[in-house]
């Protein structure tokens, strides 16, 4: 039985982890109350993507009383420049087609910047540009900023609670957005 516990521990901290989503800011592509398995294995080799969906610790201000890990989609790399406007994402100057942010009724939600905060920003080395699919019930860097590689825990990669939504979570494909170098 401690030999369980162990590989489980081990497991846990240092290959994958459940997580169980809190908020609202990923709908329509994880839904409150569902869990989602974090992958911490892979990123040590396979560094994150646009498109990705990720974990991480927010930044101190924004981060709630028990301390609960946020859940977003990475926008921006190092190096890529991030701008709102006309109610859409661009990043090096090519907008984003964006088919997961959430719909109210028979539209898209716009992203707009957050009242008072930047509406274009240059991603630094070692960061990402992170934002909910819900975009109006999440806060993301478009109030905090981009955040560090190093406040993210892993790489959420498949939806398992509760069973009838378990599922890969897509990651969509960017062709259209040239890399640039951090």
């Amino acid at each position: 039985m401690v030999l369980t516990a162990v590989i489980l521990l081990g497991i846990e901290t240092f290959v994958a982890q459940p997580f169980k989503v809190e908020l609202a800011a990923m709908e329509t592509t994880v839904l409150t109350d569902q869990y989602v398995i974090v992958d911490k294995l892979t990123p040590h080799w396979t560094t994150y993507a646009r498109g990705d969906i990720v974990v991480f610790a927010p930044p101190s201000p924004y981060s709630g009383p028990n301390g609960e890990p946020f859940i977003k989609r990475v926008i921006g790399l190092a190096g890529d420049h991030v701008e709102l406007k006309d109610g859409k994402v661009y990043v090096n100057g090519r907008a984003l087609d964006e088919p997961y942010v959430f719909t109210e009724g028979d539209a898209r939600q716009g992203t707009d910047p957050t009242p008072g905060a930047p509406s274009e920003w240059l991603v630094p080395g070692g960061e990402l540009f992170v934002m909910g699919d819900q975009r109006r019930a999440s806060a993301d860097s478009r109030s905090f900023g981009p955040i560090g590689v190093s406040l993210v825990i892993g790489r959420a990669w498949v939806r398992v609670w509760p069973i009838d939504a378990f599922g890969i979570l897509p990651t969509p494909s960017y062709s259209a957005v040239e890399r640039t170098s951090p």
